[in-house]
């Protein structure tokens, strides 16, 4: 059984709850994980544990900043441990080639280069936004290729959460049986 720190930075919640669903497999495998937002971490990956699992969403065209700092200040960390990364995004639903640039782009500013790495798209929560973030995300979806809703009167989630699953199971195969 290894110990596995799911580390999360989140905006709107949808990182968090495909970060749940990683932390429920990997503990179906027979491992330990520990679920847990970025902010709550105070900037350090705690000792203890044999591998890490890092996400975070998009907004703005940029990973979670606080992601990006714990990436880039325990690179040394993320480095000898067995390590995973998934980026949460609207492109990832329409715009494979935008969503794989913003993990280049993760990855020259953190110097991390994690083991696996994984593109889940998002979601569009327009009745949680209010009235002016509600019109610019439409604004912004109406543009995007793919098939994005703009119908700003219901939800739209995009996250495919067999491939959660799988890339998960993926990780959880990955770490040796007689860690921890």
């Amino acid at each position: 059984m290894a110990r596995v720190l799911v580390a999360y930075g989140t905006s709107e919640g949808q990182t968090e709850r495909i970060a749940e669903v990683i932390g429920d497999v990997l503990r179906d495998a027979g491992h330990e994980a520990a679920v847990l937002d970025v902010n709550d971490l105070g900037g350090v990956v705690p000792e203890g544990y044999d591998a890490v699992v890092l996400g975070a969403s998009i907004h703005m065209g940029k990973h979670d900043k606080h992601v990006v700092a714990l990436a880039r200040d325990n690179l040394g960390t993320l480095e000898r441990l067995p390590s995973a990364f998934f980026s949460v995004s609207l492109a990832a639903q329409g715009d494979q080639a935008e969503a794989e640039g913003y993990v280049r782009q993760f990855e020259e500013e953190t110097g991390w280069h994690p083991d696996q790495r994984a593109l889940f798209g998002g979601a569009l929560l327009y009745t949680h936004y209010g009235f002016l973030k509600r019109r610019m995300m439409r604004r912004i979806v109406a543009g995007k290729p793919g098939d994005l809703g703009v119908d700003t009167s219901r939800d739209y989630v995009y996250t495919e959460w067999d491939a959660v699953r799988a890339f998960a199971e993926h990780v959880a195969a990955g770490l040796e049986p007689g860690a921890g």
